[in-house]
C-alpha cells in the first residue's frame, strides 16, 4: 500500500503577517458547521430499551427534532451508527444496509431529504476498524480459514496463532479487526463511503480511526474525494500526535479530546492554568487542521453531570463556542440532560436515552427517557430553559462570527479562578473578541469593548462571581 500523503503540498503562510500557517480547512461549508450530535439507536428507542422490533421505521422519528436543532442554531446533524448491527451499532454486520431496527433505505432517504430541506448537513458514523462476528465478512473469513470454502478473500487480521485467531478490538471478542493491508478492504471501505455519500450524506466520522494505520486512510480518502470532493471527513482520535495523524492520513479533522478534558477538568479543579495550557496546544493543532470540538458526546458522561458546580456549566459552553474548531453539541445537553458513563456492560446507556417520538415540547425542555435513577433525566424546567438560552445565545454568537472557525487565542490574564483570553481571526486581525471566565467569589472589571454576551446577574461593567463575559473589539 502507498503511504504517500494525499495532500503533500506545504501549508501556506497566512496573510496577516504573523508568519503562522493556515489550517487545513476542508470544504468551505464546514466553516459554518455546528453539529447536533445524536445516537440514533438510543434516540428512537431501538436499543437498549425492550420492545424494539425490526422495520418500525423509527429512523423517521428523528426528523421531528430537526426544527429543534435549527432553533438552537445547529447547521448539521451528526448521526451515530445507522447500519445493520447486532447490538449497539458499533458491531456492524452490513455497512450497505440500514439497521432494520431503525428502518429501511427509504427511511434514510427521507431523513436526509428532511435535513437538506431545512439546510442541515448530515454526517454519518462509519466503523471501518472492525466488524461484528455475525457479519458476512467475518463468516467468509472463518469459512475460508477453516477450508470450508474456496473463497481466498481473507479480510480479517489474525494474531499469529491459528487461522481463525482473529484480532479483537480492545478485548471485545465479538468485534474482529479488518485486515487494513488487504486491497479488498480498501476497495470495500471506498465503496461504502461513496455509496452513502451518493445517497446524500455530507461527510463521515471514522470511528476508532486511531486504531487503523494512517496509510490505509491515505489510500482510501483520495478515491472517495475523487467522487465527492465536497465531503468532510473527521476521525475519532483520542490521544497521540494529532497533527501528524491528520498529515499522514489525509482526514480533514479529528476529535479534540485534549480540549474536552481540559475544559471540564480545569473548571472542576478551579485551575484555569490547565485550560490555558491546552488552548496553547489547541492553537498548534490549528496550524495544521481545524479540530472537531465538543464538551459531550455519546461516549462520555454528560457535561451537566461532569461539571460539579452547576454555576460553571455555562463556562464550558463559552469555551467550546469561542475558540477555533468545528463545534458539536450532544443532543440533550442543550436541555440539561444528565447521565454518567460507567465502565461496565451497558455503561453507556445512561448517556444514550430515548427521546420523545413527537419531538420536543413547547418549552424545549421535556426531552429524555430517563429511568427511576435519573439516567437521561432532564433538568428542572427553569434550569433547562436557562441552559437552552445559553446554548442559543452562544451558538448565535458563533454563527454571527464564522471566522472563529480557525481563530487563534492569546492569554491576557490568568489565575486559578480567572482567565481572560483574546480570540483573533487569522485572516483579519481586526476581527477580535475577548472572553473572561470567573470561577471565584469576587467580581472583576469587564474587559474594554462592546459586551456581546454575559452571564445573568453580573453587576454593570463587571464579570460577576462565577460569571463570564464575551466582549467584541
Amino acid at each position: 500500500m502507498s503511504t504517500t500523503d494525499p495532500d503533500p503540498a506545504p501549508t501556506p503562510e497566512d496573510a496577516t503577517g504573523t508568519g503562522r500557517p493556515q489550517a487545513r480547512r476542508g470544504p468551505d461549508w464546514v466553516r459554518h458547521a455546528i453539529w447536533w450530535h445524536t445516537y440514533p439507536l438510543g434516540f428512537v428507542g431501538a436499543y437498549p430499551q425492550a420492545g424494539a422490533t425490526v422495520d418500525e421505521h423509527r429512523l423517521r422519528r428523528m426528523a421531528g427534532w430537526f426544527d429543534h436543532a435549527i432553533a438552537i442554531g445547529a447547521s448539521g446533524i451528526a448521526l451515530g451508527p445507522v447500519f445493520a448491527s447486532e447490538t449497539h451499532g458499533y458491531d456492524t454486520v452490513d455497512h450497505l444496509r440500514i439497521d432494520p431496527r431503525l428502518g429501511t433505505d427509504e427511511d434514510f432517504d427521507m431523513l436526509v431529504d428532511e435535513a437538506h430541506r431545512r439546510g442541515l448537513r448530515v454526517l454519518l458514523d462509519g466503523v471501518f476498524n472492525h466488524v461484528g462476528l455475525g457479519s458476512q465478512i467475518a463468516r467468509r473469513s472463518i469459512e475460508a480459514a477453516e477450508g470450508r470454502s474456496d473463497d481466498e478473500v481473507w479480510l480479517l487480521r489474525t494474531d499469529g496463532g491459528g487461522p481463525t485467531d482473529f484480532v479483537s478490538f480492545e478485548g471485545h471478542g465479538a468485534l474482529v479487526t479488518l485486515d487494513h493491508g488487504h486491497p479488498s478492504v480498501v476497495d470495500y471501505v471506498v465503496r461504502v463511503m461513496n455509496h452513502w455519500l451518493g445517497r446524500g450524506a455530507d461527510g463521515w466520522r471514522l470511528d476508532a480511526a486511531y486504531a487503523v494505520p494512517t496509510s490505509f486512510w491515505a489510500e482510501v480518502l483520495p478515491r472517495v474525494r475523487a467522487e465527492h470532493p465536497d465531503a468532510w471527513v473527521v476521525a475519532e482520535v483520542i490521544h497521540g500526535d494529532y497533527s501528524r495523524f491528520v498529515r499522514d492520513s489525509g482526514v480533514d479533522s479529528l476529535t479534540q479530546y485534549e480540549l474536552w478534558k481540559a475544559i471540564w477538568s480545569s473548571i472542576n479543579d478551579v485551575n484555569l492554568w490547565e485550560l490555558a495550557w491546552s488552548l496553547t496546544r489547541h492553537d498548534e493543532f490549528l496550524d495544521t487542521f481545524v479540530p472537531m470540538t465538543f464538551v459531550g458526546n455519546h461516549d462520555v458522561t454528560r457535561i451537566a453531570s461532569k461539571i460539579t458546580d452547576p454555576r460553571h456549566l455555562a463556562h464550558a459552553l463559552v469555551v467550546l463556542l469561542t475558540v477555533g474548531g468545528t463545534p458539536s453539541v450532544y443532543a440533550g445537553d442543550e436541555l440539561g440532560l444528565t447521565g454518567v458513563k460507567e465502565d461496565r456492560a451497558g455503561g453507556d446507556d445512561a448517556v444514550r436515552p430515548e427521546f420523545p417520538a413527537d419531538g420536543p415540547g413547547a418549552q424545549g425542555g421535556d426531552a429524555g427517557g430517563g429511568d427511576a435513577d435519573g439516567a437521561g433525566a432532564p433538568a428542572a424546567d427553569d434550569r433547562a430553559a436557562a441552559i437552552l438560552r445559553v446554548h442559543q445565545d452562544l451558538i448565535g454568537l458563533r454563527r454571527r462570527h464564522p471566522w472563529l472557525h480557525d481563530a487563534r487565542t492569546r492569554q491576557v490574564e490568568l489565575a486559578n479562578e480567572r482567565f481572560v483570553y483574546e480570540v483573533r481571526s487569522v485572516d483579519d486581525p481586526a476581527k477580535t473578541i475577548v472572553v473572561a471566565l470567573n470561577l471565584g467569589d469576587d467580581a472583576f472589571a469587564v474587559p474594554a469593548g462592546e459586551v456581546l454576551a454575559a452571564s445573568e446577574g453580573s453587576p454593570a461593567g463587571a464579570v460577576g462571581p462565577h460569571g463570564w463575559a464575551i466582549v467584541g473589539r
